[in-house]
Parts: C-alpha cells; structure tokens; sequence
C-alpha cells in the first residue's frame, strides 16, 4: 500500500451555495448565496483521504495550541474512507505542533504500522484500535492528558449541565471505571473499555483522562475533545468557588444538546479552528 494513498488537496468547502434540502441545524442559512461552510462529498477515495489526513494532522496542530501536550502521551486517530480496517494516526513521539500530512502513520487493528515511517503509540493502539475494531460506526477518537480533564476524570464522576456548553455532553458522555489509573498497554485492556464507547460521543477514564469519539470525522472528535476539556476546567472553577450552581434543568439541557452538542455542530466549530490553522500554518499540508 506504501505510495498509493495520497492525492491532491480537494477544494475548499466554505463557499457560498444553495440551501441544502434537509437542514441538519439551525445555523444553516435560510437564505442562499452566503458563504458558508458546506460539508465535501467525494466519490474518489483517494480524495477523501488527503481531506481526511489534512484533518487529522490539522486537530494535532490545534491540541497544540490548546497546550495538550503531554510528553508523547496523547493520540488522534481516523479511519481510512476505501480500507475501514485501518486507521491513521500522528507518529509517536513527534509534538502535536510537528504533526503534518506526511508523517501521518496508518495503522492495523493488530498495532502494525501499514504505512510511514515512526512507531506507533503502544497505549494508543491499545485503545484506539479496540474501539474502532468494536465500533465500525465510530470514524475517529481523540485522547490527550491535559490538565483539567485528569484531574476531572479523578473525581469519578459525570459533568452536569451547570453552563450551555456543558449541556451539549448531557446524557451524551459515560465514566469509564474499569482499569481506572492503570496504563493500558494490554489488549484486554482495550477491549473492556471499548465496551462502554457505544452511542456516546464522549468518556471520562477515571483516573486517566477524556476521550472523544465521532461517526462524522475527525473534525467533530478534535472540536469536542477540546469543548469537554473546557467543560471540565469550567466545573472545576466552580467546585472550588464553594458554591453550589444552579444547574441547567434536563428538559433544556436535552434541548440544547440537541442544538448544539450533535456531530455536525462539532464539525462546524472546527471549521473556524481549521480556516486559522490553514493560514497561520501551511506547513501542517506538507
């Protein structure tokens, strides 16, 4: 497979167009010919999968921003559009703030690396490629050690919905407890905690961190990994002001989650992130 899965660049997406005939937000336009982000449909599967690398390598780049970096803990993963059997992933022990298109790894359920040139993170594939080989629904995860995410997951307990932003994770994310604090570095590992990814977009790992996943891409993954680390620090600051809040109640937290917590809202929040990342850092195509 070595030097067949790379192609040209497709075109941008943030275009003016017709409204589409089934909304799936209400943040699409009514009125046609404004510029706004359309999602790409491709019928060359060569072609979905530079978008999909130039994605993946571009989510890196923003958890470096985000400060997610954590030594080479920490990995991204999306599947390949034409062999769903693999997965790309950022090499290990490259800084997210080095990722780019061309040191992209592709990697097989069984932790072999397909294509490129660095190793594979041991507790990346471990868990990563458990879920993806239970859950072919699930496109692609993220996973980082960050600060307020940890020391959130070490208090074993779900994220209510005290803000707005909070609300969008409402009954959409699980606490994971088995294996809590314990490296997953053995496959059965993996598989027991893959078991609890189905139907939600988020997990906390008690005593190790947050992950994300999506059934829409990368893009989605990325954006809400980010918005669940905020979430985390957003409660943290509120446990220790001492005062208890005043929490959403569940009818409008389903409401807002519905609105603004869905797949596609994730994807369109990282469309803002990835038009700054593709002018500041074109380097991350290379």
């Amino acid at each position: 497979m070595h030097g067949t899965l790379d192609t040209a660049a497709p075109a941008p997406s943030a275009a003016p167009g017709p409204v589409p005939a089934r909304r799936e937000s209400v943040y699409q336009p009514l009125q046609e010919g404004l510029v706004f982000p359309t999602q790409p449909r491709f019928d060359d599967p060569a072609q979905e999968r530079r978008h999909r690398r130039e994605r993946l390598a571009a989510a890196c780049r923003a958890f470096a921003l985000e400060g997610f970096d954590y030594g080479f803990a920490g990995h991204l993963t999306v599947r390949d559009p034409e062999h769903p059997e693999l997965y790309w992933t950022n090499p290990m022990c490259v800084h997210f703030a080095n990722v780019r298109v061309s040191n992209l790894i592709l990697v097989d359920h069984d932790g072999r690396v397909r294509e490129g040139r660095h190793a594979v993170n041991r507790a990346g594939f471990v868990l990563h490629a458990a879920v993806h080989a239970a859950h072919p629904e699930i496109v692609a995860m993220c996973h980082a050690h960050t600060v307020y995410g940890t020391a959130y997951a070490a208090l074993g307990r779900e994220l209510p919905p005290i803000t707005q932003d909070a609300a969008a994770f409402f009954e959409d994310h699980r606490v994971i407890r088995s294996e809590a604090g314990q490296v997953a570095v053995e496959e059965s590992a993996g598989r027991s905690v893959a078991a609890q990814f189905k139907g939600v977009k988020a997990v906390i790992h008690q005593n190790h961190g947050l992950f994300t996943a999506s059934t829409h891409g990368i893009e989605s993954a990325a954006f809400w990994f980010i918005a669940l680390e905020r979430c985390c620090r957003q409660q943290l600051l509120v446990d220790a002001s001492g005062h208890a809040p005043v929490p959403v109640d569940e009818r409008r937290a389903r409401f807002s989650r519905e609105h603004v917590g869905s797949d596609y809202i994730g994807w369109l929040h990282f469309q803002t992130i990835f038009d700054g990342l593709q002018r500041s850092q074109p380097d991350l195509f290379d």
